[in-house]
This record gives C-alpha cells, sequence and structure tokens, in this order.
C-alpha cells in the first residue's frame, strides 16, 4: 500500500514538474525576447556594465532548466513504475542539480535587483551622449531606439529632453513620434512636454522588478516540488533495493 501511494504520489509530482518545466520555458523565452528590445539600448553606450544583461542570463537560465525537467518528469514516472534503481538515483541526481542551479540564479537575480537602480543612474550621461551623438545619423542605433520606444510607450532615457542637440533634433527641430504619443510622426517641444511620456528607464526598471517576482514565484513553486519529488523518488530508490536482496 505504502510503495502503491508513493508511486501515485510520484506520478503526481513528476507531473507537476513537467507542467513546471512548460513554465519555465515560457517565462525563459519572455524574458528573453521582451528583455533584448529594451537592453538593446545599451548595445551602443560605451562601457556600458554587464551586469544590465545578466537578466537575459537568467532567461537562458530558465529556458535550460525548463528543457530539462521535461526530461525528468519522464524519466521519474518510468523509474516509479518500473521501480529501477537506477533511473531513481538518476532522478534524484538530476534534480538536485536542477534545485542547485535554481538556487545559485535566484541570488544572482536578487543580488542585481538590489543594484539594478543605481547601476541605471550611473549610465545616464553615458547614454544620453550617445542619443545626442548618433540618433538620427547611425540607422541601427536609431531603429532600436524607435522600437522600443514604440513598443514600451516610452520616450528617451528620462524623457524627451534626451534628444536635445541630438542630429534628429538639430535637423526637424523636433522629437520621435512617441515622445507625444503619435508613432512615426514627428512632434515639437510643446507637444512632447505636454504629452510626459515616461523614460524608458524608469520602463526597464519596472519591467525587470515585475519580471524578478514572476520568476521568484515560478522558481519557489518548482523548487517546492523538487524537494517533495527528491524524497519520494529516494524513498522508492531504497524500497526498490529491499525487494532486489
Amino acid at each position: 500500500m505504502c510503495t502503491g501511494f508513493l508511486k501515485v504520489m510520484m506520478f503526481i509530482f513528476n507531473g507537476a514538474i513537467f507542467l513546471c518545466g512548460i513554465a519555465g520555458l515560457a517565462v525563459g523565452i519572455w524574458v528573453v525576447v521582451d528583455s533584448d528590445s529594451l537592453l538593446g539600448l545599451f548595445d551602443s553606450v560605451e562601457n556600458a556594465p554587464t551586469e544590465i544583461f545578466q537578466v537575459v542570463v537568467i532567461g537562458y537560465v530558465l529556458i535550460g532548466v525548463g528543457a530539462l525537467l521535461l526530461i525528468v518528469g519522464f524519466l521519474g514516472c518510468c523509474g516509479a513504475v518500473m521501480e529501477n534503481r537506477c533511473m531513481l538515483l538518476t532522478f534524484f541526481s538530476i534534480v538536485l542539480i536542477i534545485f542547485l542551479v535554481e538556487v545559485a540564479g535566484a541570488i544572482l537575480l536578487f543580488a542585481f535587483t538590489d543594484v539594478v537602480d543605481e547601476m541605471f543612474e550611473e549610465l545616464e550621461g553615458d547614454v544620453k551622449d550617445a542619443i545626442q551623438r548618433k540618433y538620427g545619423v547611425e540607422n541601427e542605433m536609431t531603429t532600436l531606439w524607435n522600437t522600443a520606444m514604440e513598443e514600451f510607450k516610452c520616450c528617451g532615457y528620462k524623457n524627451y529632453t534626451d534628444f536635445d542637440g541630438s542630429p534628429f533634433n538639430m535637423v526637424t527641430g523636433g522629437y520621435p513620434g512617441p515622445c507625444c504619443r503619435t508613432p512615426g510622426i514627428p512632434c515639437n517641444e510643446s507637444g512632447a512636454h505636454m504629452a510626459k511620456v515616461d523614460g524608458c528607464f524608469t520602463k526597464l526598471v519596472k519591467f525587470l522588478e515585475d519580471n524578478s517576482i514572476i520568476i521568484a514565484g515560478v522558481a519557489i513553486g518548482i523548487a517546492a516540488i523538487e524537494i517533495a519529488a527528491m524524497v519520494v523518488s529516494m524513498v522508492l530508490y531504497c524500497n526498490a533495493g529491499r525487494k532486489s536482496r
């Protein structure tokens, strides 16, 4: 009876692990895809700290862990049905490694969010300098900013004044369309001032903070299931060992 109950629990846990794998993949892909467009704004900034791009690394970690969890869920179910000690031990070892990777990722994430505001504040001067030198003349950088501003409904690093003195501003006398909430149509200073569109810095910090909460919630849920699955798999492993004697 006890072994049968443990097998059922193993199926439940591995089903949950399989679903967690799908969730991890989905969140990881979302973080990587959404963050690329905003973090890409810093590619043209000289001396930009590499810590900025850690959120993308966390996204790739989630994708890798999610894919591995899908395999582990299948492995755990087979091990429970067959009471195969080798498969159960392999399952336990892989889940333990995943758990340790998740702990490391969580530490990295929380360490990063503690310094994110300060780090982006320090970058303000460099980003403004890049905008004022390149926006309007360097096609790749201009397109990147336009795409990010349109997608995230933001304007400049802090506000529309970041474009003052840029090649675009000097030639047209205006500002990018998103600064007036009119994407694709340049706007004048009074329109940009009245629109009061948030800077992309504010949007980026909010994006990172929101993602941190979601990622942390997913990681905590996965970790709880993994711990329970490791306990059950080890009990089944010991029971299978006694039966084989």
